[in-house]
């Protein structure tokens, strides 16, 4: 048995703290379908005021929040939505914008940044005069941060571009700000103005901000007024959902501001694992808490048997292929967490044992 666990799988695995569980019992809390939830409405309302929306909705995941996103905007089965070829919507929501929306997702290549080439997205909006043959292009989605980029930041500049695209050719931007909050840490930009361009985002409460449950799904009343509806529809109208907002409420009043020392934790980890033979990454591309690395051949240890050596003395990281593996720092990482990290690194792949590495 283990006498220390970093686990470095995700900023999911966090647990509440005792203020939010503190909050979470004392919830003020009412039916949320038949009427309004007090402390929902109050998450809501301070959701919407920081991104620079007119309404806000709790949903009990940032995949449904993105698929009710998706769908409100492409409420005609068979229109098509534009996103990146790495981004968390195409990979890593089940599909469910085809399979249960009727969406067809026409992809453009990520670059490392995290970025689509303006000028690809373009390319790739149908021409109407094809609806015969083609879906028709309802949608642009972007993501912020980009976590299979590294968690890359999209400036706001950026994301003007784009929402000046879509306006140009009468689509809709939706942002999937899973991590919006560690994009403006990082980026020294309002969330507001991160998200000034978008029609509609999703902002997730459980990566980064450390909340136990849920996302924000964030628009105009009338995006919201069907973003309700939807909700109802895939289940996830959740009654006293207040006892979840009221943990929420306290990560937004603690943790936003732990995230730039997430940060600083992240590039100190990846300056670190630069270090150790048998390993690469780019240390400079670090902007928030999350860390992409390869196993290089011929290193000690394939990546596979790593992530096993390094679980046998508590480390927790996620395997992503043969021969890459993602960390991800979240506020109940210490330093001292990072320094034993680096020592369980090196001990496997070098033999050399850190005396400081505690």
């Amino acid at each position: 048995m283990v006498a220390r666990t970093v686990d470095l799988r995700s900023d999911t695995v966090t647990k509440p703290t005792a203020a939010m569980r503190a909050a979470m019992a004392n919830a003020e809390v009412a039916d949320d379908v038949l009427d309004y939830d007090p402390s929902a409405l109050r998450l809501e309302t301070e959701m919407a005021k920081v991104t620079g929306k007119e309404a806000a909705l709790f949903v009990p995941s940032g995949t449904m929040g993105n698929l009710i996103s998706v769908l409100v905007h492409c409420n005609i089965r068979g229109s098509e939505v534009i996103l990146g070829s790495n981004s968390h919507i195409h990979i890593y929501e089940n599909g469910g914008i085809s399979t249960i929306g009727g969406v067809h997702p026409r992809t453009v290549k990520n670059n490392d940044d995290g970025t689509m080439d303006v000028d690809l997205i373009e390319a790739a909006i149908r021409d109407p005069r094809g609806e015969i043959v083609y879906p028709t292009t309802r949608l642009i989605c972007l993501e912020n941060t980009q976590a299979n980029c590294g968690g890359r930041c999209l400036s706001a500049e950026y994301t003007d571009e784009v929402g000046e695209l879509a306006k140009k050719h009468g689509l809709k931007l939706h942002i999937d700000g899973a991590r919006i909050f560690n994009a403006s840490i990082a980026l020294g930009v309002p969330v507001h103005r991160l998200l000034q361009a978008a029609d509609s985002v999703s902002v997730c409460l459980s990566k980064g901000l450390g909340a136990p449950v849920g996302s924000v799904i964030v628009g105009s009343k009338s995006f919201i007024a069907r973003a309700r509806i939807l909700r109802k529809t895939l289940g996830g109208g959740m009654r006293q959902v207040g006892i979840l907002c009221a943990a929420a409420l306290v990560a937004l009043r603690e943790n936003v501001p732990k995230l730039e020392d997430d940060h600083k934790k992240a590039k100190m980890l990846a300056e670190g694992l630069n270090q150790i033979k048998g390993l690469r990454l780019n240390a400079a591309a670090v902007e928030t808490n999350i860390i992409f690395f390869k196993v290089l051949e011929g290193a000690k240890l394939t990546a596979e048997k790593l992530c096993k050596n390094l679980e046998q003395h508590g480390i927790l990281v996620m395997q992503e292929s043969p021969t890459s593996i993602r960390v991800v720092i979240h506020h109940q990482i210490s330093e001292s967490d990072v320094q034993y990290t680096l020592s369980c690194f090196k001990q496997a792949l070098t033999g050399v044992k850190e005396e400081n590495g505690n």
